[in-house]
């Protein structure tokens, strides 16, 4: 695994705290309210047995949900005199939803497909009920086109989570079309900031004039995906340019929903502090020497003071090629003089366990393998893929696929630890759903400080993760390469 990837560095005025090793294998809308929908969790009761003294009081109505309709669209992402790309949208817009709610509200979406491809919505990162995840084969049927789902839960914790098309051999299409977004989940009492921003990085593989390269190709399902050759912010070209108040304090929340790439991400311009990593809340730390992975499915919520002098620039730039702008936050407009205490921690998930127990935990080894092969002895050749286009893919030798049985079964409370071996000639992102793990160090003798639901395991390479196996049902562990999750790329476990 790679070497340590951020810092044990805290704002000036904290001391203590723990120490920092890697993140192991690691690699929105701005000023967009976007379709959003925020109800307060009505609460409610069981019928229960009704008595002469005191009848059960009827169950709070919820509210209706709101509608976000996929289908097709337009977007000009390359300039004149090429034409616009035909895409799929949410409710008709080529920006991303940010779907805004407070911790403790119910979420409740009608998505109605308007395409002409089975769909379905995974909330990633959500420990959400088992049949609310949104996994098309798995946790539910895929929405037909033409008919529609109401997805309905209380989020469990604050945090940032990224919507993103999961159908069982289906996901890479309505992805690689445009479908993404945002679930923000506020803190009840969320830290005092003058802008809380949200940036999602999607790539496009696109054709000289501008429509989308053909689908379905085992080429990139084998190797490295399809990786796109123009990126977006927020569903437009990068970079995306912000004006900020000189010294405002910025959230920034960053998500990659590209469907296969991944990279690093770097900061100039002011000292940035991560505040939550994949949604969960961790010690407030200063990324080492500014950058930060970034694999698909991955999240950084993060807080900058920008600096005082009107025209000075923050920016977020991707590691891609000789480097690449994603966004600009420029100082700009009246001086925010307010004096604040330095950034600090925006909290802590008490419903996450204090620690993860070992010593009595289920054990499980998790081998991936197949995809194409690379010549050592020609660097610079194609890697060859000669076999089932549909299945590409496998783990502990068993290709992904609708009506497999899990890989394995454990009580609700159970520990878990997945040795997870990488036998492919690729790194693999993988994301666990409805948990949320440790990544174990080398020898089970700690962990690393922060909670993940995606990482990365490179090529050649083994990992341990251990988890609390507390939400039933049936859970995805799979490839946030959406190519490869198409092409078997998953399994499966399950909590009773």
């Amino acid at each position: 695994m790679p070497s340590s990837d951020l810092k044990n560095d805290r704002p000036p005025s904290e001391t203590g705290g723990l120490s920092r090793r890697s993140l192991i294998g690691r690699a929105a809308a701005l000023g967009l309210a976007g379709p959003a929908f925020i109800a307060g969790a009505g609460a409610q009761t069981g019928s229960g047995k009704a008595t002469p003294k005191a009848a059960p009081e009827p169950a709070e109505p919820l509210p209706e949900p709101r509608a976000l309709v996929a289908g097709p669209g337009t977007n000009r992402l390359k300039p004149e005199p090429a034409a616009e790309t035909p895409i799929w949208t949410f409710d008709g817009k080529a920006s991303l939803p940010v779907i805004r709610a407070k911790l403790g509200d119910t979420v409740r979406l009608r998505v109605e497909n308007k395409t002409d491809k089975p769909l379905s919505l995974h909330w990633h990162g959500v420990r959400n009920q088992n049949a609310m995840d949104g996994v098309g084969g798995v946790t539910q049927p895929p929405i037909a086109p033409g008919a529609d789902f109401t997805y309905s839960f209380v989020p469990p914790d604050a945090g940032t989570f990224l919507i993103r098309p999961l159908v069982v051999g289906g996901s890479s299409e309505p992805s690689g079309r445009g479908l993404a977004g945002a679930l923000i989940v506020e803190e009840t009492s969320p830290p005092s900031l003058d802008q809380d921003l949200a940036l999602l990085m999607q790539d496009w593989r696109l054709e000289e004039n501008g429509a989308l390269m053909p689908f379905g190709q085992a080429a990139f399902a084998a190797a490295s995906g399809r990786l796109g050759n123009l990126v977006t912010i927020n569903g437009r070209p990068v970079p995306e340019a912000v004006e900020v108040r000189p010294g405002s304090r910025i959230r920034l929340r960053l998500g990659n929903v590209c469907n296969a790439r991944g990279t690093r991400i770097r900061f100039e311009g002011a000292k940035v502090y991560v505040v939550a990593v994949d949604g969960q809340p961790t010690d407030t730390f200063e990324p080492l020497r500014a950058t930060l992975p970034f694999p698909p499915g991955t999240r950084y919520d993060l807080m900058l003071d920008m600096p005082a002098e009107a025209g000075a620039s923050v920016s977020v730039n991707a590691l891609v090629g000789n480097g690449l702008v994603l966004a600009t936050l420029t100082a700009k407009g009246q001086p925010v003089t307010e004096k604040r205490p330095p950034i600090a921690p925006v909290g802590e998930n008490k419903l996450l366990p204090a620690e993860v127990k070992l010593q009595n935990a289920i054990r499980r080894d998790i081998a991936i393998t197949g995809g194409a092969k690379l010549d050592k002895d020609k660097p610079n050749a194609e890697p060859a893929y000669s076999g089932d286009p549909n299945r590409v893919w496998a783990i502990n030798g068993i290709t992904g696929a609708s009506g497999i049985a899990p890989s394995f079964t454990v009580k609700r409370g159970q520990v878990v630890v997945l040795a997870i071996r990488n036998d492919t000639a690729f790194p693999q992102a993988l994301h666990v759903h409805g948990h949320a793990f440790r990544l174990l160090h080398p020898l089970d003798d700690g962990w690393e400080p922060y909670w993940l639901d995606t990482f990365q395991l490179l090529e050649g390479r083994t990992a341990r993760i251990a988890f609390k196996a507390d939400n039933p049902g049936r859970w995805v562990i799979g490839s946030t390469v959406l190519e490869r999750f198409d092409t078997g790329l998953w399994t499966s476990f399950e909590v009773t």
